[in-house]
């Protein structure tokens, strides 16, 4: 597998911090910081669209 690069953790207030990732090969990774053996990976392209869809509100709901 090649090498995940992640980003800094996105921490809300008292909740756990999620990390994104990218790898050479065109590969998305989310996970919670800390446990980032333990993760969901997809395209970038689909995690372009999933942080595009919630920019538009469209997971508002679940706030």
């Amino acid at each position: 597998m090649d090498e995940i690069t992640w980003e800094e953790p996105f921490c809300g207030e008292g909740a756990s911090c999620f990390r994104l990732g990218t790898d050479p090969a065109g590969n998305a990774y989310i996970a919670i910081a800390g446990a980032e053996d333990a993760y969901l990976t997809d395209t970038r392209e689909a995690l372009r669209s999933l942080i595009l869809e919630i920019k538009a509100g469209k997971a508002d709901h679940l706030l």
